[in-house]
C-alpha cells in the first residue's frame, strides 16, 4: 500500500482493522484473467472502530446506514487488470466515503428577505409584459 489514508486531519485508516478480500474479476484481462483474482473487496468495521473520533463514528453511522451490513461498509474494486491498483483504488474509495459522511453538516441557510425595491421592480415589468400582451389580442381587421 502506498502509505496510511487519511480521512480528515489527522485521522487515518487504521490498516490493522481493513479487511481484504480478493476474488476473479470479470472484463478485461485476456488468458490471464481466469487464473489471477484481481477484483478486489474492502471491508471496514466502522461500528466497532476506535480510530475515529465518536462524534465522526456517530455521524457516519447514520449516514451510511443504508450500506452497511451489521456496521461494517464494503467497497469493492475491479476496474484494474492488477489487484495492487485495485487494492489502492478500495483503499482510496472508502477513505473518501468516510471523510465524505464524517463532514460535518452544512450550516443552515438563513433567510433573507427580498428588498422592496426589487419586488416592485418585478411586478412593474410584469405589468408592462401583460399591458403588451394584452395589446395583441382582439384586433378583429
Amino acid at each position: 500500500m502506498s502509505g496510511p489514508y487519511i480521512i480528515r486531519g489527522s485521522v487515518s485508516l487504521p490498516e490493522a482493522e481493513l479487511m481484504w478480500r480478493f476474488s476473479r474479476s470479470s472484463g478485461p484481462g485476456g488468458q490471464h484473467v481466469n487464473t489471477s483474482d484481481s477484483q478486489v473487496e474492502l471491508r471496514f468495521d466502522l461500528a466497532r472502530t476506535e480510530a475515529l473520533p465518536p462524534v465522526w463514528k456517530d455521524r457516519a453511522l447514520e449516514r451510511l446506514a443504508s450500506r452497511m451490513v451489521g456496521g461494517v461498509i464494503a467497497v469493492r474494486a475491479s476496474e484494474h487488470r492488477s489487484q495492487w491498483r485495485n487494492r489502492e483504488t478500495a483503499a482510496v474509495r472508502l477513505a473518501s466515503l468516510l471523510a465524505e459522511a464524517t463532514a460535518p453538516p452544512p450550516r443552515p441557510r438563513r433567510a433573507t428577505k427580498i428588498p422592496r425595491g426589487i419586488n416592485e421592480r418585478r411586478l412593474r415589468e410584469k405589468k408592462q409584459r401583460a399591458e403588451t400582451k394584452r395589446g395583441r389580442a382582439g384586433r378583429d381587421w
